[in-house]
């Protein structure tokens, strides 16, 4: 097992070296670069945090308006998603006085990106406290993968259900997290539904996450 200084040593390596010129897949991107600060978050860790960021400036998708179908929202403050400009800022006061850390994160910060234009895209709305959103007949292609991706903030916890049109569940996820994720293949393009439920008593703005 990798000792703590070796993996640092390995994520500096990494972070400064190019990026190598692969596709990235913009959902899968997001949500590790969620899993990966939350982790850096409870280890109090800078260095995975700048990684964190790294990966989540490396993701472009477009916005989308795209309200529930039915659900009631929640009047909740909205401070916005997490950006890697949020990852970056965090990072940046847990490293206060070590120059390479500061060095790493001016290089993330100023690094020149295009993101991944892959005509995925994000919705944002809230969900009060308890609640159901759902989102009735998006369609997604046969014989490809289909992602379905939801994040909202620290404490919050959020599942996700699918289901065809036949109301059978195709996939869900209800880990006690602020993230969910749904991945399947559709047999043939259809239209399906997504709901997500808000497993806790307080309200929460959210994005979804759709290709």
């Amino acid at each position: 097992m990798p000792t703590r200084p070796s993996l640092a040593a390995a994520l500096l390596c990494a972070l400064a070296a190019p990026a190598p010129a692969q596709e990235v897949q913009p959902i899968a991107a997001m949500r590790l670069s969620a899993e990966l600060f939350q982790a850096a978050q409870a280890l109090s860790d800078p260095l995975l945090m700048i990684a964190s960021a790294k990966l989540r400036k490396s993701v472009a998708l477009d916005r989308v308006e795209r309200a529930p179908e039915e659900g009631d929202a929640a009047d909740v403050p909205d401070p916005g998603a997490l950006d890697w400009q949020a990852m970056l800022a965090e990072a940046e006061a847990l490293a206060a006085g070590d120059p390479t850390l500061a060095g790493l994160v001016d290089d993330v910060r100023v690094e020149t990106t295009k993101g991944v234009a892959s005509g995925q895209v994000y919705s944002r709305t809230t969900i009060r406290g308890g609640g159901r959103n759902t989102y009735a007949g998006l369609v997604f292609d046969g014989g490809t993968y289909a992602d379905v991706y939801v994040e909202a903030g620290a404490g919050a916890d959020l599942n996700l259900f699918v289901t065809d049109a036949q109301g059978r569940l195709v996939c869900s996820d209800t880990d006690l997290s602020a993230i969910a994720y749904c991945g399947w293949r559709p047999e043939a393009r259809a239209a399906f539904t997504i709901e997500v439920r808000n497993a806790s008593n307080r309200g929460t703005p959210y994005d979804l996450m759709t290709n």
